[in-house]
C-alpha cells in the first residue's frame, strides 16, 4: 500500500510539471484585407523558458503584428498567451500552418487550420464597369530639388556675408592704423609728443626711452629723407647726412648735425654701457629730436609735381595690394574651411561616399529612395525593391506553348548602370509536373552569352526564405555588356529558382561588382523575398 501511495504521487507531480498549450482563430472566413487574431496559450512551470514563433511564418498568411505575451500565474503555474494578427490580399482556401512552440529546449508544434479568404462583392448593377486605365508617364516631383537650391542658395549666400564682413567690408581705422597712415612728418611729431607723456623716466627705464626716441627719428629720416638710417651705426649715418648737406639735397647746418650726432652717442651710452643721465638731459634731448626733425624737414626741398603723383600712386599702389592680401587670405581661409569640413566629413563617412552624396549616384539614390513592398505574378512572388517592377510582354515560342500555360515576368532596369532585377512566375499546363531547374539555368545563361555576356562563372547552393521555404540559388561573376554601349565590364548576378508541381518562379538580379550600394540593394532584397508554395 505505501509503494503504490508513492508512485500515486510521483504521477501526480509529473502531471503537473509537463506543459500544456492550445491555439484558436477568432474566425477562418474573413474578406481580402481583413485581419484574423491566431491566439496561442502555454501552462507551464514558473522556471519554464517558452520561445514562441517570430516573423513570417504563417505564409501564405502575412503577419501584420505579433503582440505582447499576457502572463498569468497561479501559485507555481504560468499561463503565457501570444497573440499574431495575420491577413491575406488574395482570395481562396489558405492552409495556416503548424507553429512550432519550444520549451524548455523541446519543441511542440500546434494544429493546423484552414483559412477562406472571400473577395469583395462588386456591385455591377447599380455601378459601371469600367476597362483598366493603361499606364501613364508621371512627372518626377521637383520638390527635392527645390529643397536642395535653396539650401545651397542659404549656404552660398552665409558665406557670401561672412566674406563680404571679413575681407571687402570697410572697417573702422584703429588708432595705430590711422597714425601709420600719416606723413612721417607728422607721425614722427606725434610719436615724440607720446614719448614725452610716457612713464618711462618715472619708471627709471632709460634704455626703453632712448630707443624709442633715437627709433623715431631714424624711422623718420628714412622715410622723409631717404636715408637708410635704421641699419647705419651712429658714425655711418652722421656721415650720410653730411654727405646730403655737402651735396646740396639737404640744407641743415653744421650745429644741428653736431647736436643730432651727441644725441645718438648719448643713446648708445644708455643702451650699450647702461649709462644714466639725468632726467633734464633726457627730456632735452627729445625736446632737440624733435627740433631737428622740424628742421630737417625745412630743410628738404619742395617735392616736385612729379615726385607728388608717385607718393599719391604708391598710396594707391599699397591700398591695393592690402585690398588684394584681404581677398587672398579671405579666399584662402575659405579653401581652408571647405577643405578642413570635406576632411572631416571624409574621414567620418568615406571619401566614396562623400562624392558619390555630392555629385550623385545612380544606385546610391536607388538604395537610399522609398521602396515598395508588392507581389508580382500567379503564384505570387513577394519582395522590396527600389522601384515598382512594370510588366514585360513575352511572347512564348511555340515549342514552349505546349508546356506552358501561362508567364508572368516583370523587371526594373536603371537608366544608367547594369543593375537590373526581374520575378517571373510560370504555370505549367500539367500540374503534377516538378519544375526542371537546371533548364531554366540553362536557359538564362544562354540568354546572357545571346546579350554579349562573357566569361560567366557559376555557383550554386540552397536558398531559404525567412519562412522557411526552399529554393535553389544560383549566382556569380561574369562581363556583361553595358547597356547602351558595346563595353564589357565586370559584373555579378543572381538567380533565385522557387516552385512546385505545376509551377515555378524566379528572381534575376545583375549588378557592377564594384558597386557597393548595389550590393546592399541586392542583399535586401534577397532578405525581403517570400513565395507561395502552393499554385
Amino acid at each position: 500500500m505505501p509503494l503504490f501511495v508513492f508512485l500515486f504521487c510521483i504521477i501526480q507531480l509529473s502531471a503537473q510539471e509537463s506543459p500544456t498549450f492550445n491555439s484558436t482563430v477568432d474566425t477562418t472566413y474573413i474578406k481580402i484585407g481583413q485581419q484574423i487574431k491566431w491566439t496561442v496559450t502555454v501552462e507551464v512551470d514558473t522556471t519554464a523558458q517558452v520561445i514562441f514563433p517570430e516573423g513570417q511564418t504563417f505564409s501564405p498568411l502575412e503577419t501584420v503584428e505579433a503582440f505582447a505575451t499576457d502572463t498569468t500565474r497561479k501559485k507555481d503555474r504560468l499561463t503565457l498567451q501570444k497573440i499574431y494578427a495575420l491577413t491575406q490580399f488574395d482570395s481562396g482556401a489558405y492552409k495556416l500552418p503548424a507553429q512550432r512552440i519550444e520549451i524548455n529546449g523541446t519543441g511542440f508544434m500546434t494544429d493546423s487550420m484552414l483559412i477562406n479568404v472571400a473577395t469583395i462583392p462588386v456591385d455591377t448593377l447599380n455601378q459601371k464597369m469600367y476597362d483598366i486605365k493603361p499606364l501613364i508617364n508621371v512627372e518626377k516631383s521637383t520638390t527635392e530639388f527645390w529643397k536642395y537650391l535653396l539650401i545651397g542658395i542659404l549656404v552660398l549666400l552665409v558665406l557670401g556675408g561672412l566674406f563680404y564682413w571679413f575681407v571687402l567690408r570697410k572697417k573702422a581705422l584703429t588708432e595705430e592704423e590711422k597714425v601709420a597712415l600719416l606723413p612721417p612728418y607728422d607721425r614722427a611729431l606725434l610719436e615724440l609728443k607720446r614719448l614725452e607723456n610716457s612713464k618711462y623716466l618715472i619708471q627709471d627705464e632709460y634704455k626703453q626711452y632712448y630707443s624709442e626716441l633715437t627709433a623715431i627719428v631714424r624711422s623718420y629720416l628714412e622715410e622723409d629723407v631717404h636715408v637708410t638710417a635704421l641699419e647705419s651705426t651712429t658714425g655711418q649715418l652722421i656721415e650720410k647726412l653730411e654727405l646730403l648737406k655737402d651735396a646740396g639735397e639737404l640744407r641743415l647746418d653744421d650745429d644741428t648735425i653736431k647736436q643730432f650726432q651727441q644725441i645718438l652717442q648719448t643713446a648708445d651710452l644708455v643702451k650699450f654701457a647702461k649709462n644714466k643721465p639725468s632726467t633734464l638731459i633726457a627730456e632735452q634731448d627729445r625736446k632737440l629730436v624733435e627740433q631737428i626733425v622740424v628742421k630737417t624737414h625745412d630743410a628738404l626741398p619742395e617735392p616736385t609735381e612729379d615726385e607728388l603723383l608717385e607718393q599719391a600712386e604708391y598710396q594707391e599702389e599699397i591700398e591695393r595690394k592690402q585690398k588684394k592680401k584681404k581677398i587672398v587670405i579671405g579666399i584662402a581661409s575659405l579653401v581652408a574651411i571647405i577643405l578642413i569640413g570635406t576632411t572631416i566629413a571624409g574621414l567620418k563617412l568615406g571619401f566614396g561616399y562623400l562624392k558619390d552624396t555630392v555629385f550623385g549616384h545612380p544606385t546610391k539614390e536607388l538604395l537610399e529612395g522609398e521602396w515598395v513592398r508588392s507581389s508580382y505574378g500567379f503564384p505570387p512572388i513577394q519582395l522590396e525593391t527600389p522601384q515598382v517592377m512594370v510588366r514585360q510582354e513575352v511572347k512564348l515560342p511555340p515549342e514552349a506553348k505546349a508546356a506552358i500555360a501561362d508567364i508572368q515576368a516583370f523587371g526594373y532596369t536603371s537608366p544608367i548602370g547594369l543593375f537590373t532585377v526581374g520575378a517571373t512566375s510560370i504555370t505549367l499546363n500539367q500540374q503534377d509536373v516538378e519544375p526542371d531547374f537546371d533548364k531554366t539555368i540553362e536557359q538564362i545563361l544562354s540568354n546572357f552569352e545571346g546579350q554579349g555576356a562573357k566569361n560567366i562563372i557559376t555557383k550554386q547552393e540552397e536558398f531559404s526564405t525567412i519562412s522557411g521555404v526552399k529554393g535553389m540559388k544560383v549566382f556569380g561573376s561574369g562581363e556583361f555588356v553595358m547597356p547602351g554601349s558595346k563595353e564589357l565590364i565586370d559584373g555579378k548576378y543572381t538567380v533565385l529558382l522557387f516552385g512546385g508541381k505545376g509551377f515555378q518562379q524566379y528572381v534575376i538580379l545583375t549588378w557592377v561588382e564594384d558597386d557597393n550600394y548595389a550590393q546592399e540593394i541586392v542583399d535586401r532584397i534577397l532578405a525581403s523575398v517570400e513565395v507561395k508554395t502552393e499554385v
